[in-house]
Formats: C-alpha cells, structure tokens, sequence
C-alpha cells in the first residue's frame, strides 16, 4: 500500500531547486508521485514501500540538498547470533523514515540514521519489540546505569542456565553411555533431560517461534528445530517402544544429545559473552577515566564536593596530586605535570600553568591547581572521544556486506540441507535409515554456526578501534579501517601538520622605520583566525585597537580592511600584487633572505606602498623527519602542500626528507591534486589540521587530522591523531593492516568449519569409513566456533603497533 510521506529540505533556496530536486525524484524506483513544496522546505513523495523513503533522501543528497536527519547508536537487547543481527536491521530499515540502519552483534547495538519528522525512538523500539528483540531509547546516566546492570543480570541468569543445565545433563551423559541397561534408564534420562530442554532451554524455543511468527529464522530456529526433534523423537520411542521392536529395530532415544546440545551451546554463550566484554574493554577503560565527584571552589574560598554531572561552565575546580581532572577547562592559578597518555598516547607528562588547557580523563601527578571549566558532560574531548570510538566499533566494514548476505540466507539453507539429509539417509539408509536420518539431521542443525560468521568483522574492528584509541589514534568508521593498510600516496599538509602549528614572528621591517602604523596593522589581524595573523598580534603586543570595517580574509592571499576610510592590506607578495601596490626595494631583498631561511613572509600596506614585512617561523616538529622517512621506507610516497611561497616550501620540504612538494596551492587546488592522484590508480591519505583543509580531506579515500587543529577538520576526517604527532600516521596503517589480517583469519574459520562440519555431519564420510557425527561433538564444535574466532580478534591486542 503506497503512503504520503513528508521529507525536510535544506538548502533548497529558490524555485530552480525545487524544480532540480523534483527530477531527481522522478529517477527513484518506487516513487508513484513527488512534489516539491519550496515554502515548506519539504518534499511530497507516494512511495511502494517506506524502504524507498531511504533512496528518495540519497538522491535528494547526491544533488548537493541536505534532508535533516538524525544518527544514533542504541543498545539491542535479547540478540543472540549474526540472523539475530540480520532480522533487527531488516525490521529498522523497513521502517518509514529510516534512512539507514547497520546492526552489530558483536557489541549489541543499532547505528540508526532517521528522520525525525517521520519516525521517532518509541516507533522504532516497537518494531523491534514485535520480533522478539529490544532497543534502549533513554539515554540518561541513569537509563545508562540501568542498561549495565539488566546486561550484568541477563549474564548472571544465563551462568545459571549453563550451570543447571550441565548439573543435570552429567547424570543422563553418564546413564546413557554406561548404565542403559539399568530400570527405566530411559524414564530416567527422560526425566533429567526435560528442564534441561524446556526450562534452561526454554528461550531457544520461545525466540525460534517469534521469527516463525515473522517468517524468519535465526540460530534459535536451528538449536530449537535439532533439540526439539530429537527430544520428541525420544520421548516417542520411550512411550511407544513396540512400534520399532515390531519392525525388528531398536527404538533409540537421544535425550543426552539434546540435553547436551543445550548445555554446550548455553557454554558456549557464557564464553562468547565474557570474550565479546573484553573486545570493548578500551570503550570501558575511557569511560572509567571521570571522577564521579568533584571538589568545586565557591565565592569565598568554600569548598564544596558535587557530582559530576551538577559541573557547569566556569566553575572554579580544585585538582590534588593524583586526582582525575573531572571536565575540559584552562588553568586558572597553580602549575603541574599532567598524565594525558589515555587521551594522546604520549607517555610524557605535559607541563600545565595559567592559561594552559586541561583534558576529561587526564591525571594530575605533581602540585594541586585551580582550574575554570570550559566544556562539560558530553562536550568534553574524552566523550567525543568516547562517542567516536563506540560508533566506530558500531560501524560495518565493507567486507562486512558480504557476510551480512551470506548470514541472511545462511539458516533457511542449512534447515533445506538438513531435511535433503533426513530424505538421502531414508531413501538411501536401508533398515536403520530413519533413525540415523534423523540424527544426522539433528547433528547439521547443530553443527551450522551462523554466531562465527556474525562475530568474524565486528569482533575485530571492535578490537582495532579501540587499540587505536589506545594508542592515540581515534578512528571514525570501520570502512577507513579497513582502507588504511592500502594507501600508497600521503599527502601532508604544512603548517599544523609538519610543522608545530605555533608560528612566531622572527624579523620585522618597517619602511622608512617608521612604526606609526602598528595599531592597524594589529587591529586587522586582530580580526583575523590565521596562525600568521595571532603570531603579528602576540608580537607587536599593542592593547589599543582602532575601529575596523570591511574586513576580509581572501583564501590564499591574506586579508584586506578599512580603517578610518583607508584600505589596508596584510598578507603575501601576491596580494600586494593583485593589487598593483608598491614594494620597496629594501623589502624585497629581505624577503629573499628570509625565505632561504624557510621563513614565511607577509606584508603589510596601504592602498599605494608597502608599510612592513614580517618574518614569521614555523619550527618543524620532531617526529615528522622520523614519520617522513618510515613512511618511505615502506614504500609509501609522501607529499606537502602548502599555500606558502616555493622557496618556504622548498626548505621545509628538505628540513624534513620530503621529495615531492608544491608550493602557493589555494585549498581548493588540494582537492583536484588528490583527485588527480586517484586518477592514476592510487590510494591516497591526506593529513590536515585546518579548516582550509576540510575539501581535501573530504575528497581522500582515508582522510585524517591532527587533533590540536580545527573541530571542522576533525569532524570530516575519518581518522583523527590526537596528539598531532605524525609517526602515529604509520601506527595507524599497521593497526589497518592487523586488523584486516585478522578478519581474514576470522572469516576463513568460520566459513571452512560450516563448509566442512555441515557435510561431515549430514554424513559424507558413512560410505567411506562407517564415521557418522555425534550431535553431542557437533555441539561442542559450533559452540568453541564462535569462542575462536573472538579470541582470535583479541589476539590483536598483543600484536605490537
């Protein structure tokens, strides 16, 4: 049935828009009418299914539009294996104003992009509720605290499952294999088997019926569908033994197989689940970095312990030797050594004192401080942190499509293998075809393990992620993950990135020596946001200002003002050029000298002459000649753009061992540079810290920023280096590459263990060597299959960057 459906428009600003807007529409299947409403800022579309609302708001995108759109991670409750993940992200994407949904097994969650006009929390959450599963919706510390501690008791209830039913399957594993002759062994065995099945087993059943009910299936269908059928199949053959003596057969049970299957699978889970705890321990160790309480400074000297959730902006707080500094502030009176090794991935303590920034998580080693907060609850650097790295954890790896398909389709293939096996074994068998039909169907249900296939990516970007946060290096979606080991080409950029970001001015000139027009020259580039601009007000220290107007910054260029009616300028040779404005002589021999000692120069003037020229130095860091020359010993090309003059380039380029350079790029020619690079055939990273170098980044196939630089460059990058140190660039290829090893691994295990346990257990090898699988090994098998390949993601823990 076709339904209305409103979407939202920004950016859509006259009728042209609109009319651009509504042919795209038209090329979306599944779109019956479209219009679009321009004093709305929305879109009219009849759509098939609510499924299309997702194409309409992608091609609404694709033409330069924004539809607003909201992108959060809720916790998934009640999951149980990777069809489990499948079904819960089929349900959320069939949902009217989804735009996209990504559900993760692994870390139990649903990375929702919805429109907020259409869809809200609570109609999500029913969706999800009406297949059996959960979603958290409330985000409050408390709804946090209550989400960890239904987490820890559904843990705690699931060791008493295992432990009550392994209590009670030892007695039957024993009577069945020693003592069958005994009275009533099977009323026994019977007996002791039925809580086991019905009771410590009772979910598997209760699950596998709600996705009957939706014409799904997930692991539950098959552990319900293999226990069920061998426990009936028993329980007949206990009640009515007759109907098989009278056949001259013998009328087998299987309880212990049953009672087994669920003991080993309920194990299973408890290992899985304490192994899948540790993969997001780094997520764990960065939320236990906050104090809970915090010693604020009142008027008066009164000293006063809050929690830290009643911390607001400007409070004055008090931090002792030891303590954890509680939100981001700047220092007010005091110095210390701060610990910022959890947040940067430096070991050196960082020397604070007035005016110096202070960081969420960070610890205090030396003097007691006073310092002012600035950001709190989640606008701190350690929750952006934290933030990031759980949507990054959340997020899919490319590869990851594949196996999400693959476990789709995985369990009503193995129920059709599992019932051609019953039939080959019945047709094929002879005599006893029936009853070892029924158990090699029973042992392939078993054995089919779609948890290993689900968990083989996610377990290890989980891991990867969070190393990488560990060491410094915040990573903002598996997909960059995955595509950092293949970079060929580095592109750097100078100031911030190469450099320390921290320019001073060395030399300045005045012509005729005549300085009169220092409080201009202060006042425009008090205007100005550009590192050069702050160094030439830090250095002429003038408090006075004069009134400016028509201020503007010109990209590549400088800046341009009036004061008092005057026109001035401040920035480079081009500028002055542009602009057909005289240089002196004198000036233009020492900018020559001054740019053979790799210093950046800019002028000053009026609307006639050059008034100054500026140097201004921009030290290079240390570690970007050791960063430069790994990155080219392991093959890597690496190249600096840079806005400054050739001959500035040219000496920083030398300074730090980079062979490729260009020099005067505008930030838009950054872009086409990398472009042209990927025309060629080759991966590129680009590494930025400002906001001239968001398209840049945004036009890189992996794109990372330097954590001291511009929120705007970090908010587009995919990786982030928080400590702005450049060796960690090489750091961050290697986690890429020992990640993706490791999902290789992972995904060869558990595809090589279905693709020979599935055939073994229908009974291939019967004809050759007499070998039919027990359903009690197949068990334990599919039950370790998941285990091994999270372990096998936490080796990547050990494995040095």
């Amino acid at each position: 049935m076709a339904t209305e459906v409103y979407i939202p428009i920004e950016g859509a600003e006259s009728e042209h828009c609109a009319l651009i807007i509504d042919k795209g529409l038209a090329k979306v299947k599944g779109i019956t009418s479209h219009k679009v409403e321009l004093n709305n800022q929305r879109a009219v579309i009849t759509a098939e299914t609510p499924e299309v609302i997702a194409d309409a708001v992608s091609a609404i995108k694709d033409l330069g539009y924004d539809v607003p759109s909201v992108k959060k991670n809720f916790p998934v409750l009640h999951m149980t294996c990777a069809s489990c993940a499948n079904s819960t992200e089929s349900i959320l994407k069939s949902q009217e104003g989804v735009v996209d949904a990504a559900v993760n097994y692994a870390n139990a969650s649903a990375m929702v992009t919805y429109i907020p006009t259409i869809v809200t929390p609570e109609k999500l959450k029913a969706a999800i509720q009406s297949i059996g599963y959960d979603l958290v919706i409330e985000e409050s510390a408390d709804a946090v605290k209550e989400l960890e501690t239904l987490q820890q008791k559904s843990f705690s209830t699931l060791k008493k499952k295992t432990i009550g039913a392994i209590a009670l399957t030892l007695p039957v594993v024993v009577i069945s294999m020693f003592f069958m002759n005994i009275p009533y062994a099977n009323y026994i065995t019977w007996i002791l088997s039925t809580p086991v099945i019905l009771i410590f087993g009772r979910h598997f059943f209760v699950n596998a019926w709600k996705q009957l009910k939706h014409r799904s299936a997930n692991m539950d269908t098959l552990v319900a569908l293999s226990t069920g059928v061998a426990y009936l199949f028993s329980v007949f053959n206990t009640l009515f033994p007759e109907y098989w003596h009278s056949r001259g057969l013998h009328a087998h049970v299987y309880f212990e197989a049953a009672a087994v299957v669920i003991s080993f699978i309920l194990l299973g889970k408890v290992l899985e689940e304490k192994a899948k705890g540790n993969t997001s321990s780094a997520i764990k160790k960065l939320m236990g970095l906050q104090p809970t309480t915090v010693t604020v400074i009142h008027h008066g000297s009164h000293h006063m312990e809050i929690p830290i959730a009643q911390v607001k902006k400007d409070d004055i707080i008090l931090i002792k030797p030891g303590d954890k500094i509680p939100v981001d502030g700047v220092v007010a009176s005091g110095s210390s050594f701060i610990d910022e090794s959890m947040i940067s991935g430096e070991s050196m303590p960082v020397e604070k004192t007035t005016g110096s920034q202070v960081f969420a998580g960070t610890i205090n080693q030396k003097n007691s401080f006073q310092f002012r907060a600035e950001k709190v609850g989640a606008d701190t650097l350690l929750a952006h942190i934290i933030k990031m790295v759980q949507d990054a954890q959340g997020s899919k790896a490319p590869v990851q499509k594949l196996v999400d398909k693959i476990a789709g389709i995985f369990v009503p293939i193995v129920i059709i293998i599992a019932v051609l096996t019953f039939i080959a074994w019945i047709t094929l068998g002879g005599e006893n075809g029936l009853t070892q039909g029924l158990l090699a169907m029973v042992t392939v249900l078993v054995i089919a393990c779609p948890c290993a296939l689900g968990l083989a990516t996610p377990t290890a970007i989980m891991v990867g992620v969070g190393k990488g946060a560990e060491n410094g290096i915040l990573i903002k979606n598996a997909e960059s993950l995955q595509l950092a080991r293949k970079v060929d080409v580095i592109v750097l950029d100078k100031t911030g990135t190469i450099t320390e970001g921290k320019p001073a001015v060395t030399d300045i000139k005045w012509l005729r020596n005549d300085d009169s027009n220092a409080v201009i020259f202060s006042s425009v580039e008090k205007q100005s946001e550009h590192p050069l601009a702050e160094a030439v007000v830090k250095h002429l220290d003038i408090d006075t200002t004069v009134n400016v107007s028509n201020f503007e910054s010109v990209t590549g260029y400088g800046a341009t003002a009036v004061v008092n009616g005057a026109q001035f300028y401040a920035g480079n040779k081009k500028l002055l050029r542009k602009n057909k404005i005289q240089i002196d002589d004198d000036f233009l021999i020492a900018e020559q000298l001054w740019l053979k000692e790799a210093k950046t120069v800019i002028f000053f003037a009026n609307e006639k002459e050059a008034l100054a020229i500026v140097a201004i130095a921009d030290k290079i860091k240390t570690s970007s000649t050791e960063a430069v020359k790994e990155l080219q010993n392991n093959g890597i090309e690496v190249y600096m753009l840079t806005g400054d003059n050739h001959a500035t380039a040219k000496a920083i380029a030398e300074q730090a061992g980079i062979q490729h350079f260009k020099a005067e790029v505008l930030p838009a020619d950054k872009a086409s540079f990398i472009k042209e690079l990927q025309h060629k055939g080759h991966t590129v990273a680009m590494v930025g810290d400002g906001i001239n170098d968001s398209n840049a980044l945004a036009q890189a196939d992996v794109s990372i920023a330097m954590g001291k630089g511009s929120d705007i460059a970090m908010d587009v990058a995919a990786m982030t280096i928080i400590s702005s140190d450049l060796t960690k660039i090489n750091k961050a290829i290697r986690l890429s590459g020992q990640t993706v090893q490791s999902i290789k691994q992972n995904l060869f295990w558990a595809f090589i263990y279905n693709v020979i346990g599935i055939p073994i257990a229908a009974g291939i090898l019967y004809p050759v060597n007499g070998f039919l699988l027990n359903p009690m090994i197949a068990g334990a098998a599919m039950a370790m299959s998941s285990v091994s390949v999270v372990a096998n993601s936490l080796l990547l823990k050990a494995k040095k960057l």
